[in-house]
């Protein structure tokens, strides 16, 4: 007697898309944090004078930047 058992078949689909949102779940928590720590670096920067910047070897413009690479080095 030959039985087919389909199953296996539908618990790999659920295991493919309970992987691919856990994946997106996973990235737009990453993404989050990156934004956190993105704004909570501009925000404590902003607030130092030109002459607390300028001892750190920074211009107001740079900001931004350094922000960014503070919030993406986590990334890497």
């Amino acid at each position: 007697m030959a039985y087919y058992n389909d199953v296996a078949q539908r618990s790999d689909l659920v295991e493919r898309i309970l992987g691919t949102a856990a994946r997106m779940f996973e990235a737009a928590a990453d993404r989050r944090a990156q934004r956190r720590v993105y704004r909570t670096t501009l925000n404590e920067l902003s607030a130092l004078s030109n002459r607390e910047l300028a001892d750190l070897g920074l211009h107001r413009s740079e900001l931004k930047r350094v922000a960014w690479e503070s919030a993406h080095e986590l990334a890497a």
